[in-house]
């Protein structure tokens, strides 16, 4: 698979597969990724629900968190036998919890496990095997201490990593804190980008629109955007035109919600609850004029104790966005 240039972050909680399949009506080149999954957790727990998705989602990147270079290939081999389309390896979660199993960010400090679990994953697969990291943790942080973890991973092969250009502070501030409080560095991003001109260098963290993109494009290979593309996701309408010359019609707002009105049927029948698909879509109408009064109607329409699918069929199909 060649590198798309535009890709939306995994996002723990928001991008799993309802949100997913919304977002592929909207673009249909954009590199979509699962939320973080331990590699723990596909061992022992539900595969379908934790790696189940529609092939509509395509292409599509599981993300794994873990160190154990068996683990990781084993499950690495798992996502390619059920169609994935790459696997990423989580290097940039800070939350206390990830560290504890010696995954995420803390690893950014131990180069030599990422680069071990990511040649037993490229053993095991044939798909493309990617690392999304941070700019340093703690007093780890130096842009060459980061170019070190990039030299010392890519020679087992890695080919494409994605930067979130803040440092994470892996004590004193929360997952949420790490990321807004750590400033943004995207110079040392573009720095790597011209050290390492055989790889492929994404950027990500901050970046909130299209014409964004554009300008970090001049200076890497690809842009990640996160939650820019969950709370405002019609902006990506574009992205197909724009960034994988793929000038077809543009659906509107209405089509979109027509065929994810079809989805919420199918999935209730599977036992699905509404609020689990219609919060992933309450940005739909975001910066339109009355669309905080749609947003809040559809959120009270699908709540787990009210939810009115009628009511939902309405607010989708012919929405009232006077103020």
């Amino acid at each position: 698979m060649s590198i798309p240039p535009l890709s939306v972050a995994p996002m723990l909680d928001r991008t799993d597969r309802h949100y997913r399949y919304f977002m592929r009506l909207i673009s249909k080149h954009t590199l979509l990724y699962t939320e973080m999954v331990t590699c723990q957790s596909i061992v022992h727990g539900d595969r379908e629900r934790l790696l189940g998705y529609d092939d509509v989602e395509h292409p599509v990147s599981l993300q794994l968190g873990g160190d154990d270079p068996k683990l990781l290939a084993e499950c690495a081999k798992l996502a390619e036998d059920l169609g994935y389309d790459e696997v990423n390896m989580n290097v940039g979660c800070p939350s206390s919890r990830v560290q504890s199993g010696n995954f995420g960010a803390c690893l950014m400090a131990q180069p030599e496990v990422v680069a071990r679990g990511c040649e037993a994953m490229m053993a095991a697969v044939d798909i493309p095997v990617t690392v999304k990291h941070r700019i340093g943790i703690d007093d780890i942080d130096q842009y060459e201490n980061m170019a070190n973890f990039v030299e010392v991973v890519s020679q087992v092969g890695v080919k494409r990593f994605t930067v979130h250009a803040r440092k994470a502070w892996l004590q004193g501030l929360s997952p949420k804190e790490n990321r807004n409080v750590p400033p943004l560095r995207y110079n040392e991003v573009y720095r790597l980008k011209e050290d390492f001109p055989h790889l492929d260098i994404e950027i990500n963290g901050g970046i909130k629109t299209m014409t964004e993109t554009k300008e970090h494009l001049q200076k890497v290979d690809a842009v990640m955007i996160g939650r820019a593309a969950y709370d405002n996701p019609w902006q990506f309408v574009h992205a197909d035109a724009m960034f994988f010359d793929d000038h077809h019609d543009l659906p509107t707002r209405e089509e979109v919600a027509e065929k994810m009105l079809i989805y919420i049927e199918e999935q209730l029948q599977k036992g699905v609850r509404m609020m689990s698909i219609t919060r992933h879509i309450l940005g739909l109408y975001a910066h339109q004029p009355g669309s905080r009064k749609w947003r809040r109607a559809l959120g009270e329409a699908s709540s787990r104790k009210h939810a009115d699918p009628q009511r939902v069929r309405e607010l989708l199909l012919t929405p009232d966005l006077s103020r």
